[in-house]
């Protein structure tokens, strides 16, 4: 891999990670519209690491709060996710939540490597997804906040977030559809969405680390994904600030309308011929 197609990529995973556009159908769809090699899951995973790490410096006192808060709750009378501490139950939703993404990233990890890294299969999925962010932006009540989260809801969300493990249906855009047709409210939603993609996504990202430079693996070099990783933590953070700002006054029609679009050019490219 080109120090230009590690930039290029590296800024495309740092603002479609947290849009709920599929940032690993971006990295997927962008190198085979200019030619280039599918950069690998391996790699995807590994820049991720820089988009996370603008996740725990943007929530840093959040988090803070809820880790001490969870760890409070094992101890003393052990309340757990009973707890009447709203940022201990965060923290218990996050970790439970977390499980059955890691379940199934073990259980289908071949597949996910292979067999769905496919721009059609992207294509359509962006194309279909978008329907369901359209529904639950549309039949969402959008009255609640993240205090009123309950392990049930934790649950659910958890398993909203596994449809990421397919390119093209994007992590934040599955878990803050999840949160919205649980009736959280657009920004709740977003925040916890933000929340709950760290445990998996820095697991993961560390998982492949083995990978970054290995010999003869065809993946990129340690170089340009260490540049894809720093431009994906700079321009990850900015998405950040943006999307929490956007959603307190504005609905994700912006967001769906550009995946319809996206997904049917990019269907169209690979049905007659011009991208493989």
């Amino acid at each position: 891999m080109s120090t230009l197609e590690a930039i290029v990529l590296g800024i495309v995973q740092g603002l479609t990670e947290f849009l709920p556009i599929s940032s690993s159908g971006h990295v997927l769809i962008v190198p085979a519209l200019a030619g280039w090699p599918d950069p690998g899951a391996a790699f995807s995973a590994v820049i991720q690491l820089g988009t996370m790490a603008a996740v725990l410096i943007y929530f840093r006192h959040d988090l803070w709060n809820i880790l001490r808060a969870f760890l409070r709750s094992l101890v003393g009378e052990r309340t757990l996710w009973r707890t009447s501490d709203v940022d201990a139950r965060v923290g218990w939703f996050i970790v439970l939540g977390t499980i059955p993404i890691g379940i199934f990233g073990l259980v289908f990890k071949d597949q996910i490597e292979t067999a769905v890294r496919s721009v059609e299969l992207v294509s359509i999925v962006m194309i279909g997804f978008s329907f369901v962010l359209l529904a639950a932006d549309r039949v969402g009540a959008r009255t609640r906040g993240i205090d009123s989260l309950t392990l049930k809801d934790g649950i659910i969300i958890g398993f909203f977030q596994v449809l990421a493990l397919v390119p093209g249906v994007s992590r934040s855009g599955s878990t803050i559809s999840g949160g919205l047709f649980l009736g959280l409210d657009r920004e709740a939603a977003t925040r916890y969405s933000f929340l709950l993609s760290v445990p998996a996504v820095v697991l993961s990202g560390l998982f492949e680390l083995r990978n970054v430079g290995e010999a003869g693996s065809g993946n990129p070099g340690i170089w340009p994904t260490l540049v894809a990783t720093v431009l994906a933590f700079v321009f990850g953070y900015a998405a950040i600030a943006f999307l929490l700002r956007y959603v307190r006054s504005h609905n994700f029609n912006i967001f769906i309308v550009y995946r319809l679009i996206v997904g049917t050019v990019v269907l169209v490219l690979v049905l007659n011929g011009t991208i493989a």
